[in-house]
């Protein structure tokens, strides 16, 4: 099985880079992927593969952090400016940017491999020696570039989907691959769970290419991913005079302020690691109103499910109480959440044995690299079901700028490589 999986990906290996280098020059933000999902959903068709796209693999009551509907209707009227299907533009229009194709051959477990394919709000450098500006491909998008490599996620997808396809008769059941939009900021995979798109799956496999890692170096990730929350908390007072009225004024800038200094005060777990963090305060109106509105941007972490609730439920208690402090109200709102998650041995066996079997060098990542990802919850929901999940890191470094940075960018070399290890996991997992 390696040797045609290996021949037809050297074969597209061209191709593949031309589609990391179209999706990063129309880099797009979370749940108005339009131009890039309806692209993938027609290579897909094209390919052969049974597509369902929007309403039918996202569940829209399990979104979280939708842009305003004035945004979404912008980047899809863009997005079909810009060459995206029309046909499939349609059924994602308001902002339900998933796809995903199924192709089936004889009996056999159901091998699901997912691509996450949103951008970030990152303004991609203009040096010339960048390497998408000397090439040009450097984002569109004022404010939007793929620096973490999703672009080239969503281009190994592409590049699995036409290796399976081609060896088609080889499938023993069923393959699925998912693209799954708005994975930062943690806020699409469990739409897609929402919507079922998990629940048949046997085997699931992701991946994520890093620059941080030598090209060839391929590890499972046994785990570490902090559980996380992502919310707003929006305070509301009553403006008034500063100087002619201020007893009759509610202010929520010092509501939200007590809160910020308490939020930190938080204290920690000794069952293990906790994080909190407030990365914006917006507040006021002018320097002589008491200010009525104010807007806090939160996110909790912990190393396990149940130390994030631990740090969640109390930081709501700190808001409620700094409202209450200064008779405001306070509303919070869901803009993020994923759960930890371990990867399964016998997976992470089978990755080790074929990457090997591939030349790839081994490394052993961290126990706990203090980030989060929402491919925990897909996985979490396929090992529920009684079924096996792992991630896989896969090295693309080169010289310099690390992930969500505005010079981030990838060593292309390393897609094949993961093109080669997805595509032959896929047809020989069982």
């Amino acid at each position: 099985m390696i040797d045609p999986v290996c021949t037809i990906a050297d074969e597209i290996e061209k191709q593949v880079v031309a589609y990391r280098r179209d999706l990063h020059r129309y880099a797009e933000l979370g749940w108005t992927e339009f131009r890039t999902a309806s692209l993938i959903a027609r290579r897909l068709v094209d390919l052969g593969y049974v597509v369902s796209a929007g309403r039918d693999v996202i569940r829209a009551e399990d979104r979280m952090g939708v842009p305003s509907e004035d945004m979404l209707e912008a980047c899809w009227q863009r997005a079909g400016d810009e060459g995206g299907d029309p046909a499939f533009l349609e059924v994602m229009r308001g902002g339900f940017t998933g796809v995903v194709g199924v192709l089936q051959h004889g009996e056999g477990p159901v091998v699901g491999l997912r691509f996450d394919i949103d951008a970030l709000p990152v303004s991609e450098s203009r040096d010339p020696d960048h390497c998408p500006v000397r090439e040009g491909f450097v984002s569109l998008h004022d404010g939007v570039a793929h620096a973490c490599g999703h672009d080239g996620h969503g281009a190994v997808g592409l590049g699995v989907a036409e290796v399976v396809s081609r060896l088609r008769q080889e499938i023993r059941g069923t393959i699925k691959l998912i693209f799954q939009p708005a994975e930062e900021g943690v806020r699409g995979a469990k739409s897609m769970v929402g919507a079922g798109v998990l629940d048949d799956v046997d085997r699931l496999l992701g991946h994520h290419l890093y620059s941080g890692w030598e090209t060839g170096e391929i590890a499972p990730w046994t785990g570490g991913y902090l559980a996380t929350t992502k919310f707003d908390a929006v305070f509301s007072g009553l403006a008034a005079h500063a100087a002619g009225q201020p007893q009759k004024g509610k202010n929520a800038l010092l509501a939200a302020a007590a809160a910020v200094l308490h939020l930190y005060a938080i204290s920690r777990h000794r069952d293990g690691s906790t994080r909190i963090n407030v990365g914006q305060l917006i507040a006021g109106s002018g320097r002589n109103v008491i200010p009525a509105d104010a807007r806090l941007m939160i996110e909790t972490r912990g190393a396990t499910t149940e130390l994030n609730e631990y740090m969640y439920d109390r930081a709501v208690l700190v808001l409620e109480g700094a409202a209450r402090m200064y008779e405001c109200d306070v509303d919070i709102c869901a803009m993020g959440a994923a759960q930890s998650a371990d990867g399964d041995p016998q997976m992470m066996a089978q990755v080790v044995e074929m990457a090997l079997l591939l030349g790839a060098t081994m490394l052993r990542p961290p126990r706990e690299g203090g980030g989060s990802e929402d491919f925990t919850c897909m996985m979490r929901r396929v090992q529920e079901r009684g079924g096996l999940a792992t991630n896989i890191g896969i090295g693309a470094g080169i010289d310099g700028w690390g992930h969500h940075t505005a010079r981030f960018d990838l060593d292309e070399k390393a897609m094949a490589c993961a093109v080669k290890l997805l595509a032959a996991l896929a047809l020989t997992l069982g």
